[in-house]
């Protein structure tokens, strides 16, 4: 009876990573398995249930309704039960091997980097990438990374995530062009006549810094843009014109006068940062230390239990 129960289990977990991978060669290559073997599980969990639960295509499988009926009721309990494994595992385990992260590089070289030096102290290997919101997702989907850090909020049904910390987004200029504001008040209209700096051509930060502060779009075109808030800021604070940064960013540079704050009566708007996980992932107890570790540090560890796990 407990070798059907456990057989079971290989089976639903090894159907869980296929609805997810949405392909049998990737799920198993995730569960570190051969193809045949994780066909095998397959076949014996639909003959099990008594009916089909992928359709063969060209390009991996698609789920039927039976798939996507069973894959809402145990997801949720193997998830738990891997992460619970996993903390079990990394608590008894000398850890070693690699963590692979993502992320935006700003956020990644302002407040994770600095938190890894430990973590590699104690034998852990790290491989960074960075990129915007698509390569972020498609490096946990298809299981290129472990750990990512991202701005929008994720699918629970995909992703395991928490919040990580909630940064404020601020209106910045260097001193000189910040006196033109002086005795003026800062509206969208003022700004307008004066350079603008930018994420890309779309004004990210800036558009929606708009309309929540004058609620009204940005009728602005950018003087200069840049894919790195870490170019923007040197071209902000050598007078090249403002921009809108993240506060956890900008901070430093406030601090010490190199930028001021162009309207430090008005709030900007708020955005979450998450924590997010590969949950196939959490079976490496590496992975779980340094995902508790990093909360832990930023101070957001919470129970597993009110973890999006």
């Amino acid at each position: 009876m407990a070798q059907t129960t456990m057989s079971h289990l290989l089976h639903l977990r090894t159907f869980l990573e296929i609805y997810r991978a949405g392909s049998l060669t990737r799920a198993a290559e995730r569960l570190g398995m051969t193809q045949p073997a994780a066909s095998g599980h397959l076949a014996a969990l639909e003959a099990t249930l008594g009916k089909p639960l992928f359709l063969r295509q060209a390009r991996g499988v698609k789920p039927t309704a039976a798939a996507d009926d069973l894959a809402h009721a145990v997801a949720a309990s193997l998830d738990h039960v891997e992460a619970t494994m996993g903390a079990a595992r990394a608590r008894s385990h000398q850890l070693t091997g690699t963590v692979h992260l993502v992320g935006p590089a700003e956020y990644l070289s302002a407040r994770l980097a600095p938190l890894l030096m430990p973590l590699v102290a104690e034998g852990l290997r790290f491989r960074i990438q960075t990129g915007n919101r698509e390569r972020i997702y498609a490096g946990l989907d298809e299981g290129h990374a472990d750990l990512a850090v991202t701005a929008s909020r994720p699918d629970r049904q995909r992703h395991g995530f928490t919040a990580l910390e909630t940064e404020r987004q601020m209106l910045v200029a260097a001193p000189d062009l910040a006196a033109r504001a002086k005795a003026r008040s800062v509206t969208a209209d003022f700004l307008a006549a004066l350079p603008c700096l930018a994420y890309d051509e779309t004004l990210p930060l800036i558009r929606p810094y708009f309309a929540h502060v004058f609620g009204r779009p940005p009728d602005i075109q950018a003087s200069a843009t840049a894919p790195d808030l870490r170019i923007l800021l040197g071209m902000a604070e050598a007078g090249t014109g403002w921009t809108v940064l993240p506060d956890y960013f900008c901070a430093e540079a406030l601090a010490t006068g190199r930028l001021i704050n162009l309207l430090p009566a008005r709030t900007g708007p708020d955005n979450t940062l998450y924590l997010v996980w590969n949950k196939a992932a959490l079976r490496h107890p590496r992975v779980v230390h340094v995902r508790d570790r990093l909360l832990q540090a930023i101070g957001r560890l919470q129970d597993p239990h009110r973890t999006n796990s």
